[in-house]
């Protein structure tokens, strides 16, 4: 699973299902409502409204075969039986621009025996050292990959490293474990969701402006409730600071991006859930699926949906590493990073502990 460097860019049962005893209630993580977010919207064919589930449930099954690869899980590997490591990508690609940067990065181990999930996450602007590969920040490393696979595919058809294969072979030496799969989500999936739905309706409150020509970002929301279509939903919840505005807009901390977040959410939900909602839940399959590349079998994605449909939260340990902001880079705490490796082994050996959820800060980002 190694790929020779060479002058490409860097890269260089069922389960038992046991019960659990309570935790103490642990304020709400942005990276809990992004996880929570994504899993409703994949898992919402079996989720589905009462009358409606049949519909949802074939229209599931389509959205696996769009997705997932059709070839059979390997003897042995099956979700329901084996712990695995999955490293989900969220990226916002611009055609304007064609960046493929990936702000989201997260690497989740699952157990089927214990029905549990660690989930590591890392700032996007983390600066990664690491023997064989050129140092940069994290979210960097993905458009590069694609850039050099395009390259290396118009020089030599079939010589080219996916860039997805390239992310699962780097994480998994940073991290220390062997990850089985990669998911990749583009932001577009989520913008199609809201406009699916009609829009979300939001409470701003407070002038939000930035302008970047160079990615392609322009944000202008005023105060006050309003409804918001997909591109400005997303405007919304991801909103940091003031740049090229006059005057500038008050800057937006995490506990803010959380609570944009979570009013998002709640406000889809409510849209997902009257009857009108429950009708376009099959278009809001197909938008996620559009925008989503996963080398899962589909086999094994229906493993998954069978092994842990019942997971709880309290039975996911949320570990976002943290570190120190020295612009352009996050510097990550140390004693943080070997903890997150230490709590990926301790899953996939079976050792969860449920009471233990980590930090909550999810980044040491500029504000």
């Amino acid at each position: 699973m190694n790929p020779t460097h060479t002058s490409l860019p860097p890269r260089a049962k069922s389960g038992g299902k046991g019960k659990k005893q309570p935790v103490p209630k642990k304020k709400k993580s942005p990276w809990k409502s992004f996880f929570k977010f994504i899993l409703i919207v994949l898992l919402i064919a079996i989720l589905a409204a009462a009358g409606y589930a049949g519909y949802l449930y074939i229209k599931g099954n389509q959205v696996i075969e769009k997705s997932g690869i059709d070839k059979p899980v390997a003897p042995g590997h099956s979700a329901k039986e084996k712990p695995i490591t999955v490293l989900l990508l969220g990226t916002d690609h611009r055609p304007e621009t064609g960046t493929y940067l990936t702000d989201v990065v997260m690497v989740a181990t699952m157990h089927p025996e214990t029905n549990t999930s660690t989930l590591v996450s890392l700032p996007r602007d983390t600066l990664i050292e690491l023997e064989g590969y050129k140092a940069t920040k994290l979210n960097a490393y993905y458009p590069r990959f694609k850039a050099a696979y395009k390259a290396a595919e118009k020089k030599e058809p079939g010589s080219g490293i996916p860039a997805e294969e390239e992310m699962k072979v780097m994480m998994s030496k940073y991290l220390g474990v062997n990850i089985d799969y990669v998911t990749v989500i583009d932001f577009q999936g989520f913008r199609d969701v809201v406009d699916t739905f009609g829009g979300v309706d939001v409470n701003v409150q407070y002038n939000m402006c930035h302008r970047d020509s160079v990615d392609g970002t322009d944000i202008n929301l005023t105060v006050g409730p309003q409804k918001l279509d997909g591109k400005k939903a997303l405007d919304y919840v991801r909103y940091r600071k003031s740049m090229n505005c006059n005057p500038k807009t008050k800057e937006s901390n995490d506990f803010d991006r959380n609570a944009r977040q979570s009013e998002v959410l709640h406000s889809l939900l409510d849209k997902m859930k009257s009857f009108g909602g429950v009708t376009k839940v099959g278009n809001a399959l197909d938008a996620v699926s559009d925008n989503m590349t996963t080398d899962f079998e589909q086999e094994q994605i229906r493993n998954l949906l069978a092994t842990y449909y019942d997971i709880g939260k309290e039975d996911v340990k949320f570990m976002p590493i943290t570190g120190e902001w020295r612009s352009p880079n996050v510097y990550i705490n140390a004693n943080e990073l070997n903890a997150a490796k230490q709590a990926l082994q301790d899953e996939l050996a079976g050792k969860h502990n449920a009471g233990d959820q980590g930090t909550e800060a999810d980044s040491a980002t500029a504000p």
